[in-house]
């Protein structure tokens, strides 16, 4: 070997680590950048490859394989350890992080985006998986709940950076790696906040793109997610063309379709708490919130008392004339394939607070007025879309039968969730198996059905459409069986 080609030790082990640095981010052949304190967390979160941020969707997928790889033999206990840094860092950074997060989308409200990180901690973990064992006379068998692998996820701009907290939670709780492709009008906050994951997940473990995302997600990432081979399961969180797509990719997909949650009021109830409750669901985040309740059918004989009882508990109601100004400037008109005139949604309006309504309406409220409220007939534009604002439409209606079919009519058969205040057990009934929602709340606020004010667990992902029901960590594993074949049983 001549003196040219000689390496010493040190230069060579120099060349091999670069080598190796090169690979772990992203391919790149430069040096990878190093974190800048100084720097805006949202320009250094947009690096190539850096802790799971990513711009191209191929080097995600399979970044997110390799960690993957490197999560399994640390087993539940590396697991349980991702799941802490999660929750810990999602209450810690809930007011940087809901700020980010406002100040990005311009929608809801601040107070309730940093809530929404909060309660992450409530979102099941490890705990959710139990196998499952049987002995007889013919020998043993085990079930368990395993990973899928690298699962692909989308994620809605209502609740960007706390439905990523809640899905790798529940996603990784299951053993997997995921990588997402947010909504882009939260893609910066989403970036910031797997970032600061990532980070603290390669600090206490040693894998650094456990957790990626695509800083600018576009169609065409979304649609190169879907395709790539090493993702093994979608898991959509949003609106029907998007479920639609996840659909028809080939691929097993968990979707959380829209929904248009109708509320039921039957009179033999508490009519102010009845009242205090819609307003509690309905004005959380200002409706941004799948669950959230959407128009009230309420029983003639009890209608001037809920109604009152509304306006007693802080909404502010609307005249005919204010409801008709606003319409016009939340909606317009459209026309479907078949010719049949519908409302559209005005965008610009979502999420918008119950003052910046009342403005368009020509009416005036305080700032902190928590949800408008107007009577309208069962086929008002605000009654059949789900319109995700702080105003809620009120229909009389004659029967209890009435007030069912009206509901039905409306949730458009998503099965998303519903509601009814009532004392009587056969009215629940009889609601409960018309609509056939995956959430069904008695006696409470839409947010009752999640954990909150009620018994149960949290998630941000419910996967009506597909139907597994409000996501847990069981919800990303396929069951698989280990039988051995023999007399085993000690008696």
């Amino acid at each position: 070997m001549s003196n040219a080609l000689q390496l010493d030790e040190t230069t060579l082990r120099a060349i091999v680590d670069q080598v190796v640095r090169n690979l772990q981010h992203g391919g790149s052949s430069a040096p990878a950048p190093a974190a800048s304190s100084g720097a805006p967390a949202v320009v250094a979160s947009r690096r190539e490859g850096r802790f799971g941020v990513f711009t191209e969707v191929s080097a995600a997928c399979n970044a997110a394989h390799h960690a993957f790889r490197q999560l399994q033999p640390l087993g539940l206990e590396g697991r349980v350890k991702v799941i802490e840094i999660v929750k810990g860092l999602a209450e810690k950074n809930a007011v940087e992080w809901g700020r980010i997060e406002f100040e990005e989308t311009k929608i809801g409200r601040l107070a309730h985006k940093i809530e929404k990180l909060q309660i992450v901690k409530l979102v099941p973990g490890v705990e959710w998986l139990r196998p499952y064992a049987l002995s007889g006379d013919h020998g043993i068998t085990l079930e368990e709940q395993t990973p899928f692998g690298v699962i692909g996820a989308i994620t809605p701009v209502t609740h960007s950076v706390p439905t990523i907290c809640g899905n790798i939670v529940s996603m990784v709780a299951a053993g997997n790696a995921v990588v997402f492709n947010p909504h882009p009008g939260g893609a910066r906050c989403a970036a910031t906040a797997v970032r600061a994951i990532n980070e603290a997940i390669h600090a206490a473990i040693g894998i650094e793109h456990l957790i990626c995302v695509i800083a600018e997600p576009t169609l065409d990432t979304f649609n190169a997610l879907c395709a790539h081979e090493a993702i093994r399961v979608l898991c959509v969180t949003g609106g029907p063309g998007v479920v639609n797509a996840a659909m028809k990719s080939g691929k097993r997909a968990i979707c959380a379709g829209p929904g248009n949650p109708p509320v039921v009021v039957d009179g033999t109830g508490n009519l102010s708490k009845a009242a205090a409750d819609v307003i509690k669901g309905a004005a959380y985040d200002n409706n941004l919130l799948c669950v959230g309740e959407k128009q009230v059918f309420v029983l003639e004989s009890c209608a001037e008392r809920f109604l009152n009882e509304l306006a007693r508990a802080g909404a502010a109601k609307l005249t005919s004339n204010q409801l008709e100004r606003l319409t016009a400037v939340a909606f317009t008109n459209s026309k479907d394939a078949g010719g049949c005139s519908h409302p559209v949604l005005n965008r610009k309006l979502v999420g918008a607070d119950a003052a910046v309504l009342a403005q368009h309406a020509g009416a005036t409220v305080s700032a902190d007025c928590p949800l408008l409220f107007a009577e309208t007939d069962a086929d008002h534009a605000f009654v059949v879309e789900e319109q995700m604002m702080p105003m809620i439409p009120v229909v009389r209606v004659k029967t209890f039968n009435d007030a069912v079919a009206a509901a039905l009519k409306s949730e458009h058969n998503y099965k998303h969730s519903a509601v009814i205040h009532s004392l009587n057990v056969e009215h629940m009934s009889q609601m409960a198996r018309a609509l056939d929602t995956t959430l069904f709340v008695k006696n409470g606020p839409s947010v009752a059905g999640l954990g909150l004010g009620g018994e149960g667990y949290l998630n941000y992902s419910i996967a009506t459409t597909t139907g597994e029901g409000i996501a847990t960590p069981k919800t990303f594993t396929r069951t698989r069986r280990c039988v051995m074949v023999d007399n085993l049983r000690i008696y």
